[in-house]
């Protein structure tokens, strides 16, 4: 189980990444991390002051997570933490030992099939450049799971957590809408 976090949790992100604190010594501790990612068990040996980003994207190559503001604001980072939204950029790894991640990675088939959501946000224009839609699937995945046929209204609320610069939103609150289905205000059938 995942450490005592809270869900979508704002503050500074304090060492910045990359960075080590040393302890009275001079020396960064070290830690045997066992994790589940994407269903697949994971264990490695990390310093104490690693990010859940940095574990994500420099250690296991899944670059899909993206860093934007540092502070666990934008949503670029959003991860799924034993089925909790998380910001991984103010995450520290050591405090999800044992617990089950889900990147955008995990959100496709095995054999490479996209999700009906993310076949929904191509087809209803839920994403533009693309930097902020791995987030902003995560995310919905994570509102859908709570709230499989969430109102307008429960979509502005719980994307608002993850900005996005090119599409106006209305894109990816219609894809959303698209994949909660029929009789939910907004939704339209997928082309």
């Amino acid at each position: 189980m995942c450490a005592d976090l809270t869900p979508r949790r704002r503050g500074p992100r304090l060492p910045l990444s990359g960075t080590s604190i040393p302890n009275a010594a001079g020396d960064v501790s070290e830690h045997r991390l066992r994790l589940t990612i994407n269903g697949k068990p994971i264990e490695r040996t990390i310093p104490a002051d690693r990010f859940l980003i940095d574990l994500i994207r420099d250690d296991l190559a899944l670059t899909g997570t993206k860093e934007g503001c540092g502070i666990g604001v934008c949503g670029l980072c959003s991860v799924l933490v034993d089925g909790a939204l998380y910001s991984s950029c103010i995450v520290p790894a050591v405090l999800v030992d044992g617990a089950s991640i889900e990147t955008v990675e995990g959100l496709e088939a095995a054999d490479g099939t996209l999700s009906p959501l993310q076949e929904s946000f191509i087809a209803n224009g839920g994403f533009q450049c693309g930097i902020c839609t791995p987030g902003q699937l995560i995310s919905a995945t994570a509102l859908l799971r709570e709230t499989p046929r969430p109102s307008p209204e429960d979509v502005k609320a719980w994307m608002m957590g993850n900005l996005c610069r090119c599409t106006g939103y209305e894109g990816i609150a219609k894809a959303i809408a698209a994949v909660a289905g029929p009789g939910v205000r907004g939704a339209e059938p997928l082309r």
